[in-house]
């Protein structure tokens, strides 16, 4: 398990102290996949090196596996660190040495003997799928391989955590779904905990099970990733889903719903399932309960993480007691409901 407490880091700038981290607090429990998101300058890169302390937080404390790293000793953090691997966004390979090489180095700086680094790394290289290139140097292969090397070496001390650090962000659309899919095999394989940083929703949906959200190095919204995406809180957060979740109407349309909305004539609902509750027949049920009349403006299905997910936009129109009634009711069912004053 890894436990944030308290951490703030704060860094000498041109004009006065920059604080890069402001009291956060986060428990990443063992064997998850934890997703750290925010906007660039959010503080994301600054948390994930705190994490294994290549950055001392000016205050606060960082707890893996039972042990608070910042107050170790030199000698004993060294130590800690070998349980925690890291892989980075541009793979820091060395060019000089082939894939093989690349990933016995951790193992060869740690004095480990030759027979037992082959017996270490052949089957990493087997694991992330790259047997046939281990002979290669690194400008023989490609980005996504590379990213691949990088995992093998991260996992060759055999870590009970790995940081990612926007992994994916310098891949393509396809690689990146491949390397995300190698992590999570790894985290179910190894029951490793990974902690993901990333300013990529689509990252978060695919990977993770829970996500924390920062912003101006503080952290504004944390829980499940379902619930997350279900319900979320802050505006930073309802930015970053826009990515993934389309929440905006055609600019056509945000006129006549606001014509409607100023007029009185209607509630602009959002509307949010999971699970079953997708299934169900739930608008064509409150309609008849409560004798009103929904327009569809916008809507959509999608998975994350394995269970069913669907968001919708709706203008009700009927006797605003009834729709009161209907929000309240679709709410025992299960459904977040939301009514929007204004159309975003």
């Amino acid at each position: 398990m890894i436990e944030i407490r308290n951490v703030s880091q704060r860094f000498a700038g041109p004009q006065g102290w920059i604080e890069a981290l402001h009291n956060v607090n986060l428990t990443i429990p063992p064997g998850e996949v934890f997703g750290i998101i925010g906007r660039s300058g959010a503080g994301k890169s600054t948390l994930v090196r705190t994490l294994n302390l290549l950055t001392r937080p000016t205050e606060g404390d960082i707890v893996v596996n039972g042990r608070t790293l910042t107050s170790l000793s030199s000698a004993d953090l060294r130590e800690a660190r070998r349980e925690i691997g890291m892989i980075f966004q541009h793979f820091n390979l060395l060019s000089s040495r082939t894939v093989f090489d690349n990933v016995a180095l951790p193992l060869e700086l740690a004095g480990v003997k030759r027979a037992e680094i082959e017996a270490t790394v052949l089957p990493l290289l087997e694991l992330v799928g790259l047997t046939a290139q281990k002979d290669r140097y690194p400008s023989q292969i490609s980005g996504g391989q590379k990213q691949r090397v990088g995992i093998a070496r991260a996992l060759a001390s055999k870590p009970k955590v790995l940081l990612s650090d926007e992994a994916t962000s310098a891949l393509d659309p396809e690689t990146t779904r491949a390397i995300l899919d190698l992590l999570r095999k790894i985290n179910r394989e190894l029951n490793l905990t990974i902690v993901m940083i990333t300013h990529q929703m689509e990252v978060i949906k695919q990977v993770c099970d829970r996500v924390a959200v920062l912003d101006a190095g503080r952290v504004v919204e944390s829980g499940p990733v379902i619930d997350v995406f279900l319900q979320p809180r802050h505006e930073v957060t309802r930015a970053l889903l826009g990515d993934v979740i389309a929440q905006e109407l055609p600019p056509a349309l945000k006129v006549r719903v606001a014509e409607h909305l100023a007029k009185g004539s209607g509630h602009l609902l959002r509307l949010a399932f999971k699970g079953t509750g997708v299934d169900q027949p739930v608008l064509s049920e409150t309609i008849r309960r409560f004798e009103l009349d929904f327009n569809i403006l916008h809507g959509q299905i999608d998975e994350i993480q394995g269970q069913a997910f669907g968001s919708l936009a709706v203008l009700a129109g009927g006797d605003p007691v009834k729709v009161a009634q209907a929000m309240a009711w679709l709410r025992e069912q299960g459904v977040v409901v939301e009514e929007l004053s204004h159309v975003e």
